[in-house]
């Protein structure tokens, strides 16, 4: 019987911050601007807010994330609520 040696777990190295505004389309960043819009002009009690939109890239329908790291499909992209607001100013 062989034993092979055992490996110490290394600590998770830190991942930088991606700039998304190279990697995304100028219609997706658009159609999570208006999605993003649209939810708050009908739900302007709202106080918690979305971490940023899913988006389907041939139909362009998404939805507000709120929690968690997002789980996409294969043809959807998430746009971050920085990138959102940051188009927005």
């Amino acid at each position: 019987m062989v034993y092979a040696p055992l490996k110490e777990p290394q600590p998770p190295s830190p991942v930088e911050p991606m700039d998304f505004s190279d990697l995304l389309d100028p219609a997706i960043l658009q159609t999570a601007r208006q999605i993003y819009r649209t939810y708050f002009e009908v739900h302007p009690e709202e106080i918690q807010r979305p971490l940023g939109v899913a988006i389907d890239r041939s139909t362009h329908r998404g939805k507000l994330i709120f929690t968690g790291k997002p789980v996409l499909l294969p043809r959807e992209c998430f746009v971050p609520l920085n990138q959102i607001e940051s188009e927005l100013s």
